[in-house]
């Protein structure tokens, strides 16, 4: 698989990340189906494993941590983990130095490594001043605790004033190496304000949910299967977003659009995300081998111009002032 550096940074990447949110859940995926993954995973190539702290409640940690050396060289992966969401009802997301510190710490201790490769702030606190949130990132470097640092749902300002805030100070602080965002032809908003920063300023975009959250694959066009994420109790309010009459729209072109070059429509949806401008490596969940070897089957595929157009122009957003050029109106 062919590697791609994380925004300007050294650290390479293969350009398909593997994902990890559901791994640890009881009725979704156990230490059996992550062993498959993981495996069918590297030997295509693939290096960058994401996960999180609260993924499974640490479960998906646990059992990435289980894996890893039984199955797989830790030097040939890059784990990437989060930190910051907290299961507080009165506080979603805790960016205090303290509670990083010691959720990395934790992280470290049920992955059974001494690093992570890239450790993520899982999203902004709005009740944490953010250069205390950025000096967590900056210990977590200078002590051997994390490689990279990079940051996940943060807005277009709130990315460009922490990586600003980081570049000012070169050789003291770290500067972000990534944000991960949502980013798929049914949820283009990262390229309104979060794309253009993370371009400006030299930080990569890691896609989450890159197929519409399974939606993209076309599996639900004309019913919800029994087996699928959106029939089940715990993610079916994740899927339900994408299932209106304009996502229809966008899956019913991505299927033609994969009739006509003979592949299948996950392959056209994860093609597009994968190389648009600024994108290191969408990050896939799986739920078992046949699916992941699906998804990346995609490194061969690259699409034609044409079809990449179409595809812009039935998915896109409305953007107006002051998003997009103005000048003539």
């Amino acid at each position: 698989m062919e590697q791609r550096h994380l925004g300007r940074t050294g650290l390479r990447v293969s350009r398909i990340g593997l994902g990890t949110l559901t791994w640890g859940h009881s009725d979704e995926l156990g230490e059996n189906d992550a062993a498959d993954l993981l495996k069918v995973f590297w030997e295509a190539g693939g290096t960058l494993v994401d996960t999180a702290d609260v993924y499974g409640d640490g479960e998906a940690e646990y059992l990435l941590g289980r894996l890893v050396e039984r199955l797989v060289p830790r030097r040939d992966l890059v784990i990437a983990t989060k930190a910051g969401s907290v299961p507080d009802p009165f506080r979603r997301f805790d960016g205090s130095r303290g509670h990083l510190l010691s959720a990395l710490d934790a992280s470290l201790a049920r992955l059974g490594t001494d690093h992570v490769d890239l450790w993520q702030v899982h999203a902004f606190d709005p009740d944490t001043p953010l250069e205390e949130t950025l000096q967590a990132l900056d210990i977590a470097v200078s002590s051997g605790r994390a490689r990279y640092a990079g940051i996940s749902n943060f807005s277009g300002w709130q990315l460009a004033k922490a990586a600003t805030w980081q570049l000012a100070a070169p050789g003291t602080r770290t500067r972000l190496a990534s944000t991960q965002m949502e980013y798929s032809l049914l949820q283009r908003g990262v390229e309104r304000e979060v794309l253009p920063a993370a371009l400006d300023l030299g930080v990569g975009l890691l896609p989450s949910s890159p197929l519409g959250r399974g939606v993209l694959t076309g599996k639900y066009r004309n019913a919800t299967p029994a087996d699928s994420r959106g029939a089940s109790e715990q993610f079916a309010p994740f899927v339900e977003p994408y299932l209106d009459d304009a996502a229809s729209r966008v899956v019913d072109a991505v299927a033609i659009a994969a009739d006509g070059l003979a592949v299948t429509p996950l392959q056209v949806a994860l093609a597009w995300v994968r190389d648009r401008p600024g994108v290191a490596a969408p990050i896939v969940g799986a739920r078992n081998a046949q699916q992941l070897t699906a998804a990346l089957s995609v490194e061969t595929l690259s699409l034609p111009d044409e079809i990449c157009r179409a595809l812009d122009d039935v998915s896109a957003p409305v953007h107006r002032y002051p998003d997009q050029d103005w000048s003539t109106l």
